[in-house]
């Protein structure tokens, strides 16, 4: 019964989703999104670089309009073309995660990649002595391609995953049809069940432990893919508070901007749990559910990995 009243609400959500993607690829929609958030971008760092000289000039009340404006410009600049979301969006279509954890993820990878623009602009400063020019061009010629490099890798891991899956369900599947036919013809009911007790005997760590471990590994890897690349905007606000000698309200302006990323990608890791789950609801339990899964993590790592490979070529 429950699935009947799930049903509907999992076809909304899917065809909502199906529309959103004919409309930004196949209608010319990522061009207005793109086009919308690079105006909202460059609107709220016109308003930062008023807040920054009343700063300046001993304004304290300027701070909260700062910090405002910074949350609006990581929120525009996660709306426009990004690699944060693709991969939190990938994975979480691709993994069965709780959206909480996944939610927490896509904070911890946008505030991570706050500390590296604020680890990249003070160690440039204090300890290479690098200029302006130098740090973003570090930014945009290395630590970006990396970032795209380590998301592709990350999407190839989800491949390979999915398809050793299906791959192993398919022999199991062959080799447990074997079984059953060879105790069917040979052996007591009693023996077939003793037999079936014993593949229960404990090989390696249990599902719970094997997921925990793989969680833990699973976050680094995503927070680190994320977190390579800085945000060209915290680099720039770091670098003009730094030279202002407002450096606590530069430093705080980034992670404000880096939560004002997380609001989208957070967003993205809701919609894509909603969409595996609700593809899940239209399944019966069973072979057909585990087919499905290592389909739809081999459809996700291919999505993540074409994205990455076209932010990479643009970058190189």
């Amino acid at each position: 019964m429950q699935r009947l009243i799930r049903a509907p609400w999992a076809l909304l959500v899917l065809g909502a989703l199906a529309a959103l993607a004919v409309w930004l690829w196949g209608m010319g929609g990522i061009t207005a999104v793109e086009r919308w958030a690079a105006d909202g971008q460059r609107d709220a760092q016109n308003a930062m670089a008023g807040l920054l000289r009343r700063l300046k000039a001993g304004d304290a009340a300027a701070l909260a309009g700062l910090l405002g404006f910074c949350f609006a410009y990581g929120f525009f600049h996660a709306a426009g073309p990004g690699h944060g979301k693709v991969l939190i969006g990938g994975y979480g279509l691709g993994r069965r995660v709780p959206v909480g954890r996944l939610a927490g993820l896509a904070v911890a990878s946008s505030l991570a990649q706050a500390g590296t623009a604020v680890a990249l602009v003070y160690g440039g400063v204090f300890i290479l002595d690098w200029s302006r020019e130098r740090m973003v061009a570090t930014a945009e010629t290395w630590l970006a391609p990396l970032s795209y490099l380590l998301i592709g890798l990350v999407g190839l891991w989800l491949l390979m995953r999915g398809a050793r899956k299906l791959w192993g369900q398919r022999v199991g599947a062959a080799m447990m049809a074997k079984v059953h036919d060879h105790h069917h013809d040979h052996h007591h009911h009693d023996h077939d069940h003793a037999h079936c007790e014993s593949c229960g005997h404990k090989h390696g760590p249990t599902v719970a432990e094997a997921a925990q471990v793989r969680s833990l590994r699973d976050a680094l890897m995503l927070i680190g893919a994320v977190a390579v690349r800085p945000c060209t905007g915290a680099l720039f606000l770091l670098i003009l508070t730094w030279r202002m000698g407002i450096d606590a309200a530069g430093i705080a302006g980034a992670f404000v901007m880096g939560l004002g990323t997380a609001s989208v990608t957070v967003l993205v890791a809701v919609l894509s749990v909603t969409a595996r789950e609700s593809a899940l609801a239209q399944i019966a339990g069973g072979p057909a559910t585990a087919r499905a899964l290592s389909l739809i993590e081999i459809a996700a790592g291919a999505l993540v990995i074409l994205v990455a490979t076209q932010l990479f070529a643009s970058a190189v």
